[in-house]
């Protein structure tokens, strides 16, 4: 019989067409009044493998609550979006949420995209091993700054699948903005299917970004010698402690690097002098209510569908679709 097998996973790097902008971004975050360094940056080849390590920490609640919800609801799940469409998974780190699913949805085609090009490669090589008929693109590309598909990516039922809290690292108004432009790549046959974390107590919601073996810690601290490798800093690791906290009043963790003592920071055409106890924000991760999340999705011009919680209601798995007359 001849062998019917789908070629070896095609990968496509955009990566490196932002490249300048990144660093006019870097720069402009550590000269502002308040310094800053966007969460995408935590996620270099070390860093993406450092998350994957914090989802398997006790305190990390999300990432065991969602697959318990995803595991309950996968047959619900398949009969609203359908099997054998295109599966196209946002920040897809090592692939391993998506994978859960395609024995329910039996996809067409699977497109693992994550900003770490190298790490998401490496993960559709070791998925290839374990489907290898599966139609498997991956594709490098920052998608909270451009949302691009290559012509590969067939356009037969997509459904855009956006797992863990990471919709919470945008404020409310950028969620909007960016849910709009996966709108305008989707279709009503397969739509979104997106994970939102609900908010909950401090006592519960903290832990999750400080934890007690120091993995979020290095995570957070690792950002700063992606910086150095793309900005040309001097950043010193031991001169920084991590800080996480939730702000109450925005309903949102946030992650900061405070520095230890006063420290100079240099990079070409670029210096700052951060005093004792100044800060770099890092990260964003607003906690939704239900209803709150809903009306985001309605902004954005999708039509919430399907939910799905936990018991406990910590974290939800959403199902939306195009809203009918919506700009694509």
């Amino acid at each position: 019989m001849p062998d019917t097998a789908v070629p070896a996973p095609r990968l496509f790097d955009r990566t490196s067409l932002r490249q300048s902008d990144d660093r006019l971004a870097l720069d402009r975050g550590l000269r502002a009044p308040s310094a800053s360094i966007a969460p995408k940056h935590f996620y270099d080849r070390l860093g993406s493998a450092l998350f994957t390590a914090i989802c398997e920490l006790p305190e990390y609640y999300p990432t065991r609550t969602e697959a318990g919800i995803l595991a309950e609801a996968r047959e619900e799940i398949a009969a609203r979006v359908g099997r054998g469409g295109t599966l196209i998974d946002l920040g897809a780190g090592d692939c391993g949420k998506a994978a859960r699913l395609f024995g329910s949805l039996d996809p067409g085609q699977y497109v693992a995209v994550d900003i770490s090009a190298s790490f998401v490669a490496d993960a559709l090589l070791q998925l290839q091993r374990l489907h290898p008929r599966l139609d498997l693109i991956g594709l490098g590309l920052d998608f909270t700054a451009e949302v691009w598909l290559p012509e590969a990516v067939r356009p037969e039922r997509r459904v855009f699948f956006y797992p863990g809290s990471s919709i919470g690292n945008f404020t409310p108004d950028e969620a909007v903005g960016f849910l709009s432009r996966i709108r305008e790549h989707t279709d009503p046959l397969g739509g979104l299917l997106i994970g939102v974390d609900l908010a909950k107590p401090r006592a519960v919601v903290e832990p999750a970004y400080d934890d007690a073996l120091g993995v979020t810690a290095a995570f957070n601290l690792n950002v700063l010698l992606n910086v150095n490798r793309r900005l040309g800093t001097d950043f010193r690791l031991a001169d920084w402690r991590h800080v996480a906290f939730l702000n109450e009043g925005d309903s949102r963790i946030e992650m900061h690097l405070e520095a230890r003592e006063a420290v100079s920071v240099r990079w070409p055409g670029g210096e700052r002098r951060f005093g004792r106890g100044e800060r770099i924000h890092t990260e964003n991760s607003y906690k939704y209510t239900l209803p709150g999340f809903e009306a985001v999705l309605r902004r954005a011009g999708f039509v919430p569908g399907a939910r799905w919680t936990d018991p406990a209601g910590w974290f939800a798995m959403v199902h939306a679709t195009p809203a009918a007359g919506a700009a694509r």
